[in-house]
Parts: structure tokens; C-alpha cells; sequence
């Protein structure tokens, strides 16, 4: 018997039955029209069906419902200010758990978002790769050369699907070699185990990359986004890291196994010019000193000017592209995607009537070391409460001043957070009132809708920007998200928002630390997160950690959550890291904010500002629990599954 199955086809074939005969069924291609023989006795039809393979590519970024941001937004990276006004929307439904089976919000919301309805998307996606795979051989395609790629590309992009079912559904997912026949058994497919799909899946990647015609890189904007022999190293490195890990491993040592995949992916990767970005070639727009504010005297580091323009650019199909460290980008950002998109819906522009869309936690940046490499708070308890409103401070940083919280920290701090005393230049369309305070313009330019520079301010009552219980429009935290917010953008001034970098050379090398360490490998685990540190000029790690490995680790976590903060990374980290039985409750059942205050001397001059840390809303969040760790495999999926084996498919707790 074949171990195939397509729960969602699967279930649909049977309905069809009902209503036409079973050789049509079988036979159609995805447009329902036009028979499997005709598509595949086509070149172009041939490479149309291809296409149809890619469409269902996750998107990630803003393609979730309101501009969520999914995952970054429910995790403990990000708030989403739309909690209040849409308690319809993705992140609201986590929070208050309002989730199910049935409607779990982040993979089956009602809404028809880019990035929703994953079970169903993924598996239909898988059985197209499956049938371009099994017909491949024998289609009429014009050049054995467009052949092996094509197929290669398929053999790819399904096993990239398989990656993303099992980073949200955890098990459970029936493995698909061959598209179904009606000579099929279905009620003797069995239920694979973690591993043995992750090994399906390097499997498809080894086809890839054992593909001569299909290339490491993507150098011609008419090929983007097509998959590379990098996307299959990319992939394979992911998901041996999560087969290992806590969650997933069923209690098996997985460790020096991943970390071999690891290891040979990222020599792959280097050999095959990946690198990490460490440059700044736009230093007119990124290194402006009134954008970049390090320090009191806002000079900026090249540091954080260049993580600046690296996540606020896309990357450019070249034969000599100057980002070579994305190793797979989306192919767009979302239908939402419009010139004033990313200031008006997603950072500090919300002001001119959109959102300020997630806004960073005061948990994140509590997790921005100091210049001297030395940790904010203790990393094996960082609070000593459950509601992390009394911080553990490390006490051998004495760099870290709680009276100046935002002095003198990790240059990706000021790349990527909008704090009290930001400056931004750009084109404001308001006037700045008295009330402002001190937040007028540094600019020849004057006040008003003009272009020109103003301190993003966050305390407690200031109109434009400052800290808010109930608004959109401002920022819940006392924090607004600078990372993907180009600093050309502006009201009138339209500059579309980057696509999400899902697959990054730094990734790699994090995931290549972590396995080394968890085996291990400690002087190659050490050597390759002080790697990533050394490229934004922070300090290598303490050399009393390289030989403690219960240390070592802790720090390889900590900086996988300070370099891909605020990208899809964090949601799926702090879960494979649990045991089945554990939970969230450290991590996502509280989050705080900073409430600023501003202390003005008896002439109303400015004095100082207070800090108080404050829960952002006075009810736990309820997404935190066991059954969260994984996603619930749809119902009416579940319920199928088991009347057709006798076995229950579904996630425990759901």
C-alpha cells in the first residue's frame, strides 16, 4: 500500500464521486477544465501547472488578517493594537482564547487571508507537486534542461510545505509520494512520526539538490522568488533543528544528527557565496544622524544603520545582488500592500488615521544586551513575578541604567525599535501643538505638514505618539516597530514595504549553533554565535561559557531571539523548546509595557522622565496553556481521518 493521502483532496474526491464519474475526477487539472493528458502534452501548460505549485507559498509579514503580523503579534515579541477594536481578529482570538478545532485563529481564521487556512492550502499544494512529479517524465517539455528543473523545483517547493505543516501542526500530517488512485487503502495510511516526515522532506531536498540545472541563486527579476539548491539547505537546516528539538524528538537524541545537516547546509550555503550582510551601501539614507539615535547625541553606529537597511530593502535578482545573505524572500507582501502601506498601517505614520499595527513588548527589549555584551536581566529568570513587572536584573551589568534604560544598548536595538527620544525625518501632515512639548521640528522646514524631523515621543500623554490603553493609532507599549519601516516613507512620500526574508544566512548559522552546542560541539557553537554578534560589533560571549553548556545554550537562545526579533521565528522557538507537558506561561501568559512619564521642573521646562513597567492589559493573555504548543489539525480533517484508520489524528488538548 502506499502511504499517500491528501485529507482535504481526499475528502473532496469522495464528495465528487457523487456527482461525476471517477475518471473525471481523477483526471482534472487544478482549473477543473482541462485534463491532466492536455495540461502535461504542453510545455507552457506544463510550466503553468508548476506555477500552480508555488501559489500557495506562505507569505508571512503583514499577509495575515489586519495586519497582524501573525505569529510575531501572539508570541512575546509584539503586541497588536488592533486587540481591542477587532476582537474578530487573529491576534484578539489568541489572546482571550477564543480558539478551537474548529476555528483556530491562526491557521483557519474565516477570513480569506494570504496566510490563513494552512492545513487546507499546504495539503492541496502537496497533491499538485505530487501529480507534476509522477507526470513530469512523461510531459512534453521542450528541453530535458527545463525537465530535470522543473521537477526538481516541485520535488522542493513539497517539501517546503511539508516544513510548514509540521512547524504548526507538530505530527499527524500523512505523507504524499504519489497522488491517490482508487485502488488505494485508505484505511490503512498510517500516522508518520515527526522525524520520519523531516526525513521525507530531506528526501525531496536532496532531489533538488542533487539537480544539476537547478541553480544556488536567483540572479534575473523574471525568475523571482523560483526555489534554489539554497532553499533546500535552508530547509533541510530548519527542520532537522526542530525534529530535535524538545517537543518533537519523542525522547530520541537527535542532536548530533541535526547538527551534521547543519553543518553541512551552512558550508553548502558559504561554499556557494552566502554571507552575511555587512555593509552599508546607501549611506545617505541609512546613516542619517538624525534617524539613528545610539546614544544621547544621536550618532549612529554602522552596526545599526546597516540592519536597518538590510530589513528595509528587497532583495535585488542580480548576478552580483549586494544582499547575499536572503536565501529565500516572499514573492510579495500581501494584498494589503499599497506606496504609504508600511507608515501608515505598521509603524509611527498610524497618526494619519491607519494603525500602528504590532508594537514591540518591553519583554523584547529587555532582551537588547548592553554594549558590553552583558545581558539586561538574568537569563535563567529573567522576573520575579509571573506578571514580569519586578525585572531580575543581572547584577554584573553595571553599563545597564534603569533611570536611562535606553542608553547604550546592542546596536539591533536602535535598528529596530522606535523608544522615547527616537527621531524620525520624514513628511509629518500635522502641525505640532503645545502639547507636544518638546517634539518640534529640527528641521529649516518649520512646523506643519511638512518634511521634516520630530522625536518620536512614547509618555503618558502625549498626543501624537505617546502611550495609549485604547488606541490604534498609538502604541499600547511605549514602543513602535522601526525594522521594516523604510526611513523614506512618509505621508504623501509612499515607499512599499519590504517582502519577509523567510529563509536568512544568519538563521543558519543560529540554528547551526544551537544543534553544535546541544551535541556537544561547544568551541563550534561558541565560535558561530559570536559570528552573528561580530557583525553588528557586539563583544563574543564570556570565554567561561564556551565550556559550560547549559550556559552556552541559554546565550545561543537569547541571540536567536535579539537577531530575527520581530520575524516569524520567536512564535515557533519558545514552543519546540517546551516538553509535550510544559507550557507558555513564562513567556506568553503576561506582557508589559513601559509607561513613561514626564517630570517638567516648576517653569514647565523639562526635567527627566519616570519608568514604570505596567501589564498591557489587566487580564492574563490565554494563549499560554498546554494545548497551544501545537496547532489543532482542522475537525472535520480529524474526524475523517479517524472514522477512515481508526486512529486519532488530532493534537492533544483540542
Amino acid at each position: 500500500m502506499k502511504t499517500i493521502n491528501n485529507i482535504l483532496i481526499i475528502i473532496s474526491f469522495l464528495c465528487l464521486l457523487a456527482f461525476t464519474s471517477c475518471n473525471d475526477v481523477l483526471d482534472q487539472a487544478p482549473d477543473g477544465k482541462t485534463s491532466l493528458d492536455e495540461v502535461f502534452a504542453d510545455h507552457f501548460k506544463t510550466g503553468a501547472y508548476l506555477n500552480t505549485c508555488y501559489a500557495k507559498l506562505p507569505l508571512y509579514g503583514k499577509s495575515w488578517s489586519w495586519l497582524s503580523r501573525g505569529p510575531v503579534s501572539t508570541c512575546d515579541d509584539a503586541w497588536d493594537n488592533d486587540e481591542i477594536i477587532y476582537p474578530y481578529g487573529v491576534s484578539a482570538r489568541m489572546m482571550n482564547g477564543v480558539a478551537s478545532a474548529d476555528q483556530y485563529p491562526m491557521t483557519s481564521h474565516e477570513f480569506d487571508f494570504k496566510d490563513n487556512h494552512k492545513y487546507e492550502r499546504h495539503f492541496a499544494a502537496i497533491y499538485d507537486c505530487s501529480v507534476f512529479i509522477q507526470r513530469i517524465g512523461g510531459a512534453n517539455v521542450k528541453t530535458e534542461a527545463e525537465r530535470n528543473r522543473w521537477k526538481a523545483e516541485a520535488h522542493l517547493l513539497r517539501a517546503y510545505y511539508y516544513s510548514e505543516l509540521l512547524r504548526w501542526f507538530g505530527t499527524g500530517v500523512p505523507i504524499i509520494r504519489e497522488p491517490y488512485s482508487l485502488e488505494d487503502d485508505y484505511t490503512k495510511i498510517e500516522k508518520p512520526s515527526f522525524i520520519e516526515v523531516v526525513r521525507f522532506i530531506i528526501e525531496d531536498c536532496d532531489v533538488a539538490l542533487n539537480t544539476a540545472e537547478l541553480p544556488w541563486r536567483i540572479t534575473t527579476g523574471t525568475e523571482k522568488a523560483r526555489a534554489t539548491k539554497a532553499l533546500a539547505e535552508a530547509i533541510k537546516s530548519r527542520m532537522m533543528l526542530y525534529a530535535a528539538s524538545p517537543l518533537y524528538n519523542d525522547g530520541a537524541d537527535l542532536w548530533e544528527e541535526a547538527y551534521q545537516v547543519n553543518k553541512t547546509a551552512l558550508q553548502n550555503l558559504r561554499t556557494n557565496g552566502y554571507q552575511l550582510y555587512n555593509k552599508v551601501h546607501f549611506p545617505d539614507i541609512f546613516s542619517n544622524d538624525q534617524d539613528n539615535p545610539e546614544n544621547e547625541t544621536h550618532v549612529p553606529t554602522k552596526a545599526s544603520s546597516l540592519m536597518y537597511e538590510y530589513f528595509t530593502q528587497n532583495y535585488d535578482y542580480s548576478a552580483n545582488p549586494i544582499d547575499t545573505e536572503t536565501i529565500y524572500s516572499s514573492w510579495t507582501e500581501s494584498h494589503w500592500n499599497s506606496e504609504d502601506y508600511e507608515f501608515h498601517f505598521g509603524c509611527i505614520g498610524a497618526q494619519t488615521g491607519g494603525k500602528s499595527g504590532s508594537v514591540p513588548t518591553q519583554e523584547l527589549v529587555d532582551a537588547y544586551e548592553t554594549t558590553n555584551g552583558k545581558t539586561v536581566l538574568d537569563l535563567k529568570k529573567p522576573y520575579l513575578d509571573e506578571k514580569h513587572l519586578d525585572p531580575n536584573y543581572n547584577k554584573d551589568n553595571t553599563l545597564y541604567d534603569p533611570k536611562n534604560p535606553y542608553k547604550n544598548r546592542d546596536p539591533r536595538f536602535y535598528s529596530s525599535i522606535y523608544f522615547n527620544g527616537s527621531k524620525r525625518t520624514c513628511k509629518w501632515e500635522f502641525s505640532e501643538t503645545p502639547e507636544c512639548k518638546d517634539n518640534f521640528d529640527y528641521s529649516p522646514n518649520g512646523n506643519g505638514p511638512v518634511y521634516r524631523t520630530r522625536i518620536i515621543s512614547t509618555w503618558l500623554g502625549e498626543p501624537i505618539t505617546g502611550i495609549d490603553t485604547e488606541s490604534r493609532t498609538k502604541t499600547r507599549t511605549g514602543y513602535y516597530c522601526r525594522k521594516y519601516t523604510h526611513p523614506n516613507s512618509g505621508w504623501g512620500q509612499g515607499v512599499v514595504g519590504p517582502v519577509e526574508k523567510l529563509f536568512r544566512l544568519a538563521e543558519i548559522i543560529l540554528n547551526c549553533a544551537e544543534t553544535a552546542a546541544e551535541s556537544g560541539h561547544l568551541d563550534e557553537a561558541y565560535a558561530l554565535v559570536n559570528e552573528v554578534r561580530a557583525r553588528v560589533s557586539m563583544p563574543a560571549l564570556p570565554a567561561d561559557v564556551k565550556g559550560n553548556k547549559e550556559q552556552l545554550i541559554l546565550r545561543i537562545r537569547h541571540e536567536r531571539r535579539v537577531e530575527l526579533a520581530l520575524e516569524p521565528h520567536r512564535f515557533f522557538d519558545v514552543r519546540r523548546w517546551q516538553k509535550p507537558d510544559g507550557d507558555l506561561k513564562d513567556t506568553d501568559k503576561w506582557l508589559t509595557a513601559m509607561e513613561i512619564t514626564r517630570v517638567d521642573n516648576p517653569d514647565g521646562s523639562f526635567s527627566h522622565f519616570s519608568y514604570k513597567r505596567r501589564s498591557i492589559r489587566p487580564q492574563e493573555r490565554l494563549c499560554y496553556t498546554n494545548k497551544y504548543l501545537k496547532a489543532p489539525i482542522p475537525k472535520s480533517e480529524a474526524s475523517k481521518m479517524y472514522n477512515l484508520t481508526g486512529v486519532n489524528w488530532q493534537n492533544p488538548g483540542w
